[in-house]
């Protein structure tokens, strides 16, 4: 995870965004790759999701809704004075998608890196075909930059485009 201890425990409209503890972050691989809603994106290889929350320089922050884990977020930083800005990504388990939990977990994120992290840019880059993401995105502020081209690999083992979206710190909608 990055060097970020401890990570802070963030609260926005009735979703806790706090440090893992225990063996949540394995769980919560487990569970987003079985999940239908999650895996379509993340896909089913546990390894891999566990690999993308404990890959170095990624901060990952467990999402909490209803009293019990929801999903996960994370947060990279670009440390470069001249190029100094942070990349999220989130997973949200089908049983919270369209409740607001990924808004405001998103929304409590975004405000620490800018507030306390000091970073004035913010990007996240969904499948193009995420159209449910990439509208929860806008919502929160996001604007489309471009599409990269085959930038990611599926599940299936074929690569698709995603969406390059930033978010400059005035622009985040409360």
């Amino acid at each position: 995870m990055a060097t970020v201890s401890p990570l802070p425990m963030l609260m926005r409209d009735g979703v806790t965004v706090r440090q893992p503890r225990g063996n949540e972050l394995k769980d919560l691989a487990r569970e987003l790759s079985e999940d239908p809603e999650s895996s379509r994106w993340l896909g089913n290889d546990v390894a891999a999701t566990e690999r993308w929350f404990y890959s170095e320089g990624v901060g990952a922050f467990i999402i909490e809704c209803d009293g019990r884990p929801a999903g996960v977020i994370t947060f990279e930083e670009q440390p470069d004075p001249d190029y100094r800005h942070a990349s999220i990504d989130i997973g949200l388990l089908g049983w919270c998608v369209n409740r607001g939990v990924g808004t405001a977990a998103l929304r409590a994120l975004i405000r620490w890196l800018i507030d306390v992290r000091g970073h004035h840019r913010v990007t996240i880059d969904p499948a193009t075909d995420n159209a449910r993401a990439i509208r929860a995105y806008t919502k929160v502020g996001f604007r489309p930059v471009g599409v990269m081209r085959k930038s990611e690999r599926g599940s299936d083992g074929t690569w698709h485009d995603n969406l390059l979206m930033d978010l400059l710190s005035h622009e985040l909608d409360y």
